[in-house]
């Protein structure tokens, strides 16, 4: 999938101005502040809505003037969680592998082989309206995979999820992309399940693509400072943040928490050393690496 320069308006309103990237195999991270026009994004990558100018081209076509081709090749789970209250989820899943272009009897096979896949084989033929959010956040994932695709897009697929639920969530799109050989396109507000399971990343913001490329190119492996965690007060670690920048080392504190910046050998020393002077207490104390937060802030400006 390939995106050179494409913008999209509503009226007045520009969505999109200037995105341009590529997205290789694996898992890529779609990143963006909420209203930065990633949802916008993936309507145009599956074909609901055409570009105003620039290129995209998903498997090599147009996603609007060749949306049905594309889309047997597509899996797709939007971010709402509407799903027929009355209807079966193995009925569900089955009908939509149909609309992707299964006969029936492969899509029926299909619809309990990805719900079982999912954690819901016992649970496929109970209505949807009876179901919790976690378990119709999976009943979407089921309808994504069943017709074996290529790629699929996953709108914000741990929203509503409690904590021990997103584990489970961002397990299963790992096991779907490394045991079946499928992209996926992984679109989130959450810079911390990105980084956790995602091979690229796309950030867009201002209508715009402010970065792209694999996560290990875009995060420093080399140290750029510490992070100590010190076992006092919040007034102790502004003074300890006050002394470490008159030594010539940037500093910052949140609560009981400081980040002292440089690439200098010797901030770790430092830091430590400071601490022993101020007689404060460390309860943590190691080397900070640039991280995806610190990228998207910084593209973010």
């Amino acid at each position: 999938m390939t995106a050179h320069a494409v913008t999209k308006q509503y009226g007045n309103f520009t969505v999109l101005s200037d995105a341009t990237f590529a997205v290789e195999p694996g898992v890529t991270g779609l990143l963006g502040a909420n209203g930065a026009g990633k949802t916008t994004l993936l309507g145009m990558m599956i074909g609901l809505h055409p570009i105003d100018s620039g290129t995209l081209e998903v498997f090599g076509c147009d996603p609007w003037s060749a949306g049905a081709e594309v889309r047997t090749r597509l899996g797709y789970a939007p971010e709402h969680h509407t799903l027929p209250p009355d209807v079966r989820a193995f009925d569900f899943v089955r009908h939509i592998a149909e609309l992707h272009g299964l006969p029936r009897t492969e899509a029926t096979t299909r619809s309990s082989d990805a719900l079982w896949l999912v954690g819901l084989g016992e649970e496929r033929f109970r209505p949807m309206g009876t179901m919790s959010t976690g378990q119709r956040q999976r009943v979407k994932l089921a309808q994504a995979i069943a017709h074996d695709p290529e790629m699929i897009i996953l709108d914000e697929p741990t929203d509503g999820l409690d904590p021990v639920q997103r584990d489970t969530m961002l397990d299963l799109i790992q096991t779907v992309s490394a045991s079946f050989g499928i992209s996926v396109i992984l679109s989130s507000h959450l810079l911390e399940e990105v980084e956790r399971i995602c091979d690229s990343v796309v950030i867009i913001g201002e209508g715009q693509t402010l970065a792209s490329g694999r996560l290990d190119d875009l995060v420093s492996t080399d140290s750029i400072g510490v992070m100590i965690e010190i076992d006092g007060t919040e007034l102790e670690a502004a003074q300890l943040t006050e002394l470490l920048t008159q030594q010539g080392f940037p500093s910052s504190h949140t609560g009981r928490r400081l980040i002292v910046e440089g690439v200098d050998d010797r901030v770790f020393d430092v830091a430590r050393d400071a601490c022993i002077a101020a007689d404060i207490g460390i309860a943590r104390l190691h080397r900070r690496k640039l991280s995806l937060e610190d990228v998207f802030l910084d593209r973010l400006g």
